[in-house]
């Protein structure tokens, strides 16, 4: 299409009839990756009652597991990152896909404590290296002016996985068990196969590789450590700072708000004990994936640092309101507006951090600044449970708005990338 004397009909064209089959697939790959990653995770959360109860575990021990799994998955994003630079994006997101699925079944066989820790942990390692695989694919082979759109819809796979273990939960667990749950976590590796078969290496990483052939440059040249190069060092810091801030903010959130919704109104709480969890689930998760794919439009449109900046602010009046408010009803409406302000923002980073870094770095930037921010979100429930003790919990769900906001300042330290071409 000609720029210079585009007709009418031709401004008016939808942006998707620009894409490629190998474009919607690379997207396809990412997208169902990441849900099913997130079905895989939260299938074990929805499982948690039950296996404690059968092996007379303390919630302490069972949260343990959660754990577990999160500092797993950070390292897993460390590693595969660096793994996708090595050996390409298509092949990284194989490995994942095939390492969480086959550690779901191995949860589902687990005899003992021990066991189970060991699946959790291999399965955590997968579930971190998946996104970064994923979003490095759907980054690389998408159109600039197009990419944070795929980001969005690709990020809005885990609030499609998050209700489709809520599904299980309620269809599978009750009449065949935790155990049968954790088998349904296997068929994700038939998923790989497609993959193989239909998804293609983004060009430019293989353009990469050829010079790095040419030139022969040792491999440890273009290897991990170049993030913290005097020319991207920057980048590398700023980017996990925000990233630590928006996941304190997270999963500092989403880890207490069915305490605080359950708790009450003595202690801090909304005193909904009648509310069962999957009411107010199903509404947040909607807003949350309508989140995730509208940030991607309006970053394509108006740029990431303003649209991210725009979005964590909102959240953090909602998160501030919603924990000083005791209204049901009030806190109903609420629900779908947090999730899609208070997750939606997740889909800057596959797009943001792929533009800050050239191709030879990018997987592992990519992995580095979002799962070191995963890793050291991971103090977030416990701090949000001290100041729980001491003011309620509606009060320290408040106080994570200053981490939204310290999220939302920082971003205007790195530069405008929109639009910018891979190189």
């Amino acid at each position: 299409m000609s720029h210079g004397n585009a007709t009418p009909a031709d401004l008016m064209a939808p942006w998707w009839k620009e894409i490629t089959r190998n474009q919607w697939y690379a997207l396809l790959a990412g997208k169902i990756g990441w849900m099913l990653d997130a079905f895989d995770v939260m299938l074990y959360v929805f499982c948690l009652k039950t296996i404690m109860e059968e092996w007379h575990l303390n919630p302490a021990v069972a949260g343990f597991m959660v754990t577990v799994t999160l500092f797993a998955s950070s390292f897993g994003g460390i590693l595969f990152g660096a793994v996708a630079d090595r050996f390409g994006r298509k092949k990284a997101l194989m490995a994942t896909v095939l390492i969480f699925s086959i550690c779901s079944g191995l949860s589902g066989l687990s005899q003992n404590l021990i066991q189970l820790a060991i699946a959790r942990t291999i399965l955590g390692l997968g579930m971190g290296g998946e996104w970064a695989s994923g979003a490095l694919l759907v980054s690389e082979t998408w159109p600039a002016k197009h990419r944070g759109k795929a980001i969005g819809l690709m990020q809005g796979g885990w609030a499609l996985g998050y209700l489709a273990a809520a599904i299980a939960a309620t269809t599978i667990l009750p009449r065949f068990g935790w155990r049968a749950m954790f088998f349904v976590g296997v068929i994700p590796a038939l998923f790989a196969l497609w993959i193989r078969t239909k998804v293609e290496e983004p060009l430019v990483w293989v353009n990469q590789q050829k010079k790095e052939k040419e030139k022969a440059e040792p491999k440890a040249k273009g290897g991990f450590l170049q993030i913290f190069a005097p020319d991207l060092l920057r980048f590398t810091l700023i980017s996990t700072l925000i990233s630590t801030f928006v996941m304190f903010a997270y999963w500092g959130l989403f880890s207490w708000l069915p305490s605080f919704l359950g708790s009450p109104v003595s202690k801090g709480g909304a005193g909904l004990s009648i509310v069962k969890a999957p009411m107010w689930m199903i509404p947040m998760m909607i807003g949350a994936y309508l989140g995730y794919v509208s940030f991607g439009f309006i970053a394509d449109k108006f740029g990431r640092r303003p649209t991210f900046a725009g979005y964590l602010l909102i959240s953090a009046v909602l998160v501030f309101i919603f924990g000083n408010t005791r209204n049901p009803t009030a806190l109903m409406v609420m629900g779908p507006f947090l999730g899609f302000f208070g997750s939606g923002y997740f889909s800057a980073f596959g797009a943001f951090i792929s533009e800050l870094f050239p191709t030879r770095a990018r997987g592992s930037a990519v992995g580095f600044c979002y799962n070191t921010g995963r890793m050291l979100s991971a103090l977030a429930p416990t701090v949000v449970g001290y100041f729980a003790m001491k003011l309620g919990v509606g009060a320290a769900l408040a106080f994570l708005a200053i981490a939204f906001i310290l999220a939302a300042v920082s971003i205007f330290l790195l530069p405008e990338t929109r639009g910018a071409e891979l190189t």
